[in-house]
């Protein structure tokens, strides 16, 4: 017997909706939503980013870990 698929919605990006030209990595409380308990930043097919703004989202938090804003891996 097999079971029913199922069917699962794109999610959109929270960035092209709200309309953001760039991503700032000063902005810890908006980066801090994109990463896990962890340290680890939460890929696109989960966040529902759009390729550039998971780019932009990737180099921020990069660049925020370096600056000591975000921890680089929790212990």
């Amino acid at each position: 017997m097999e079971r029913p698929k199922r069917v699962f919605r794109k999610r959109v990006c929270k960035f092209c909706v709200e309309k953001v030209s760039g991503i700032d990595y000063k902005d810890v409380s908006k980066l801090s939503r994109f990463i896990t308990e962890r340290g680890k930043i939460i890929p696109s097919r989960i966040s529902g980013n759009c390729a550039k703004h998971q780019r932009q989202l990737a180099r921020a938090v990069k660049r925020a870990r370096l600056a000591a804003f975000l921890p680089f891996a929790s212990i």
